[in-house]
C-alpha cells in the first residue's frame, strides 16, 4: 500500500504542478490537452466518441461536458458518421491544433522538470520495466463465481 499511495501522491503532485504552469501561461488545461492530443494522433485527426472516451481519463459525462465546451470554443467539431449515420465523431480543428501546440512546450517542460530530471538513466529503465510488468498484469478481474 505504501508504494501505491506514493505513486498516486507523486502523480497527483506532478499533475498539479503542470496544471498550475499551464494556467499561469494561459494555456489549455490538461483535460483539454488530453482530448486534443488524442484527436491529433488519430487518423484524419478524428475519433468516434466511444473510442475517444477510452483514450482519455474522464467519465463519459465529464467527456460530454468537456466536448460541449471545446466545441463552443471551436477547438473541435462533432459530426455524425458518414458510414452509418448513428455514430458520432469528434474532430480537431485548426484552432484546436494551435492551442495544443501552444500548450506542448509548457507540458513538456513540466514532464522534464518534475518527472524526468530527478531520475538517472538506470532509474528510467527500471521504472519502464516495472510499469510494463504492471501493464502486462492488467486484466479483467475474475468473477467470484468462476
Amino acid at each position: 500500500m505504501s508504494a501505491w499511495r506514493l505513486f498516486i501522491k507523486t502523480h497527483s503532485s506532478i499533475i498539479d504542478l503542470i496544471e498550475q504552469e499551464l494556467a499561469d501561461k494561459k494555456r489549455v488545461p490538461l483535460t483539454t490537452y488530453d482530448v486534443l492530443i488524442a484527436l491529433f494522433e488519430a487518423p484524419d485527426k478524428q475519433l468516434r466518441l466511444g473510442e475517444l472516451n477510452r483514450k482519455v481519463i474522464l467519465s463519459k459525462s465529464g467527456l460530454t461536458r468537456l466536448l460541449d465546451r471545446l466545441e463552443r470554443e471551436q477547438l473541435i467539431v462533432r459530426h455524425k458518421s458518414a458510414e452509418d449515420g448513428r455514430g458520432s465523431y469528434a474532430a480537431l480543428t485548426d484552432e484546436g491544433e494551435s492551442k495544443l501546440r501552444e500548450a506542448w512546450p509548457v507540458y513538456a517542460r513540466g514532464i522534464k522538470q518534475y518527472f524526468a530530471a530527478p531520475l538517472s538513466g538506470g532509474d528510467v529503465d527500471s521504472l519502464i520495466r516495472m510499469l510494463e510488468t504492471i501493464q502486462r498484469g492488467l486484466k479483467a478481474p475474475e468473477s467470484p463465481n468462476a
